[in-house]
């Protein structure tokens, strides 16, 4: 298996009970030198969850002499996750290694048992790797967190790397590498997320390292849509985005794509295998965007309707779980799906509102934003977005009492910029002050502008009605005064309302 510097070892079976347990077997090999167990040893009893390594110390005649033996740890002691036992004499080891190795499983099983999850549930140890500072990584790593509780995951640990140079290979170091693996065996885990969006490559050398399924940021949201839609049309548009997403991956180990479910294609034996794959999730794109251009035309015609009643519309926008959907409700006395998590709503509701000033507007509900939108996503999501396009007034509701409303903020403002929606004419709506001091809520008033409301007590919704009816009758009457429309003969710009 090697020579008197290294050994070689070659693929192992898979591990007694899936990925949870023990390998079942122990590493033995000599040190000529009579050198301790090195950090390669150490870093292969973890990565192999081997049941041990030992080094057989050999003096200068080549008789052996010392045992000496590692073995992982069931919790986390200081700085390592493993145990190195007093040496043994190698011609009478006092060790009932059975009854060792025994006791640690037990002690495993005890430790995960202590984690609590639903049934069912996945467990994940979160990962993130970051330049930013410790603030702003953990701002991050708690928002991963909602994401994992909005998708059924469990997170058992959150662990955060601060580095100012991603390693190529696995974006994380290997020490820390090595310290996740331990965690995953000793939690019961065989999920990791990671923040940041990893490359093909990367996903199947931490898969092939590590023994453990591996997806990213943006994987998990789209399985949050793909749970979530319910519509045919949210049911395309996640489709898509998955395939999207999945077709430079179809090389990769099978693990890694576990999370994405519907059966397009796994890795083949051959090369014949893995073209016909990719070629099928090709032809599977072009169909579901034929699809797509029909929705667009039906929802062309339901706009076009709408358009010749001359009903203004009132898009409701923001950052996922701001409160969108109850608003609505509140607004419109109507029953629209609510839960407090990311991406509770993701097809578009529509409903009516008459103004005491005795007109009517349609309100709709959109999917909420959130910082780092897969590309792919939002242009596979351009059918649902597009009626934001003929919204005659934004809201822009904020969850000011999220400690990173600001940073939402940036980021639904940048969606909008990306979208081309940034000039139509926006209601900035703080929502949930019944939550925060009523100081720090005017502050936040007077220096951003906009209207403060719980969007649970209508009686809070006044000032926010009163500012929506001034908006929508100044373009009512813009509208019914064609000489007012592209004063001096000037375009609109795309996006503009006349």
């Amino acid at each position: 298996m090697g020579g008197p510097r290294s050994l070689f070892i070659p693929d192992l079976p898979k591990s007694r009970g899936g990925r949870r347990r023990l390998r079942g077997l122990r590493l033995v090999h000599t040190h000529l030198q009579s050198e301790a167990l090195s950090q390669d040893d150490l870093m292969d009893l973890v990565f192999l969850r081997l049941d041990c390594v030992a080094a057989v110390r050999v003096d200068p005649h080549g008789g052996a002499t010392n045992l000496e033996v590692a073995h992982v740890l069931p919790a986390l002691d200081g700085d390592h996750g493993w145990e190195i036992l007093p040496l043994l004499p190698c011609h009478d080891p006092d060790l009932d290694f059975q009854e060792l190795v025994k006791s640690l499983e037990d002690e495993l099983e005890k430790n995960r048992s202590a984690v609590p999850s639903e049934k069912q549930q996945d467990r994940a140890i979160l990962v993130g790797v970051t330049g930013a500072d410790r603030e702003a990584a953990t701002r991050s790593m708690e928002e991963l967190v909602e994401l994992a509780r909005a998708g059924g995951i469990t997170a058992v640990d959150t662990i955060i790397q601060r580095q100012r140079e991603p390693n190529p290979k696995y974006l994380i170091g290997k020490g820390k590498l090595s310290e996740i693996v331990l965690r995953a065996l000793q939690c019961g885990v065989d999920l990791l997320i990671f923040d940041q969006e990893l490359n093909p490559s990367q996903v199947k050398s931490i898969t092939d390292t590590t023994e453990l399924r591996v997806i990213d940021r943006t994987q998990l949201i789209l399985d949050i849509f793909a749970q979530r839609a319910q519509s045919r049309e949210g049911k395309i548009q996640v489709e898509m985005a998955q395939l999207k997403y999945l077709l430079p991956r179809l090389g990769v180990k099978d693990d890694a794509l576990s999370r994405l479910t519907g059966g397009i294609g796994t890795r083949g034996p051959g090369e014949t295998t893995l073209e016909i794959n990719r070629r099928r999730t090709k032809d599977r794109i072009a169909q579901l965007d034929q699809e797509l251009r029909m929705v667009r035309k039906s929802r062309g015609q339901r706009r076009s309707r709408r358009i010749r009643r001359d009903m203004p519309v009132v898009s409701i926008v923001g950052y996922t779980n701001a409160g969108k959907s109850t608003l609505l409700n509140t607004l419109t006395r109507s029953a629209v799906f609510v839960e407090n998590k990311l991406f509770a709503t993701l097809d578009p509701t529509s409903r009516r509102l008459r103004f005491p000033r005795d007109f009517e507007v349609i309100v709709t509900d959109t999917v909420g934003f959130i910082r780092d939108l897969p590309e792919d996503l939002l242009d596979a999501f351009a059918a649902t977005l597009e009626e934001m396009d003929d919204a005659d007034l934004l809201l822009h509701v904020v969850d000011i009492g999220n400690p990173q409303f600001e940073e939402q903020m940036e980021a639904v403002e940048a969606i909008l910029e990306r979208l081309g929606l940034h000039l139509k004419p926006t209601i900035l709506v703080f929502n949930k002050v019944d939550r925060m001091d009523p100081e720090f809520v005017r502050h936040q008033v007077s220096r951003f502008g906009g209207v403060a409301i719980s969007a649970l007590s209508p009686q809070t919704l006044e000032p926010l009605i009163e500012e929506m009816q001034n908006v929508v009758e100044a373009m009512m009457e813009t509208r019914a005064d064609p000489a007012l429309e592209n004063l001096s003969g000037v375009e609109e710009e795309p996006g503009m309302v006349g």
